[in-house]
């Protein structure tokens, strides 16, 4: 027991020492001007015996400028370093390194007007596809409007020949070239000339039928191609991303009607196809 108590006694007067050097190192440093002015007044009462007064007195004032200039450095300094202690870090967010070609590509990215590429396709057959940059359709749309415009062309002239020899024919102008043109050798010897102006009345009507046919497929083509001008420059900015698909596969569609299904019997099974779309 003793000797536990004196180990306690030992341990508590450490800790008293511990303690009391911490208060002395604190207060130091919270009162370094106290501290300066001490040392300053020891070293004035060594040297006050030598000096004047008038000296003594533009000593201290000097010494006691002194300690306070040295004291505000130091409770300066030992406040920013608090602060530097105290204060949360700053952390700079390094930019993500994003590559060239992304960047590249983000700025040559094209957004078209819807607007203004269908004023151009209404005036220029083909300026809205030009100006939707979407040249790979060009070969389209000249391709349908020549097709037409051949069509046209040809079904109008089949249209004025027949025509002019179905006229001849009415007028008993069996002699007359278009109406020897348009049949073959010894055909006007061989039928009725009834016959022959019916014949030549009706490819008259057909070809005037698909004259017409050609002028609605090309305005049909001029108007598709401002349609798709416009379109195309709306949905230019469309997001197409993976949740946007549909999925075909091959199922198994049971076909039983009644209340319950035997799956040993194949005749309540077929084979089907499934499809889904995922919005």
């Amino acid at each position: 027991m003793t000797r536990r108590r004196l180990k306690y006694q030992i341990l508590t007067a450490l800790l008293l020492c511990f303690l009391q050097a911490a208060g002395i190192v604190v207060y130091g440093q919270n009162r370094p001007r106290a501290a300066l002015r001490r040392s300053h007044e020891l070293q004035a009462d060594t040297t006050h015996k030598t000096l004047s007064p008038q000296q003594q007195v533009l000593k201290a004032d000097t010494l006691d400028a002194l300690a306070k200039a040295t004291a505000d450095s130091i409770a300066n300094e030992n406040k920013k370093k608090m602060l530097e202690l105290t204060a949360s870090p700053d952390i700079k967010q390094e930019k993500d390194p994003t590559d060239s070609l992304s960047r590249e590509l983000k700025r040559k990215q094209w957004v078209p007007n819807p607007t203004k590429a269908t004023w151009l396709a209404l005036v220029i057959p083909g300026g809205g596809q030009i100006y939707n940059r979407k040249y790979w359709k060009l070969p389209i749309v000249y391709g349908g409007f020549a097709g037409c415009a051949y069509a046209l062309t040809w079904n109008g002239k089949m249209y004025k020949d027949y025509q002019a020899a179905y006229v001849d024919a009415v007028n008993e102008k069996w002699d007359s070239s278009s109406i020897t043109d348009l049949l073959p050798p010894g055909y006007i010897d061989r039928v009725s000339h009834s016959q022959i102006t019916e014949t030549l009345r009706k490819r008259k009507d057909t070809y005037r039928r698909w004259r017409d046919l050609s002028i609605f497929a090309f305005i049909g083509v001029y108007l598709i191609s401002v349609v798709d001008a416009y379109v195309d420059a709306e949905l230019s900015n469309f997001d197409i991303g993976p949740d946007l698909s549909m999925k075909v596969e091959p199922t198994l569609i049971n076909n039983q009607t009644g209340g319950y299904y035997n799956p040993a019997t194949l005749k309540d099974k077929s084979v089907g196809v499934q499809c889904s779309f995922r919005f």
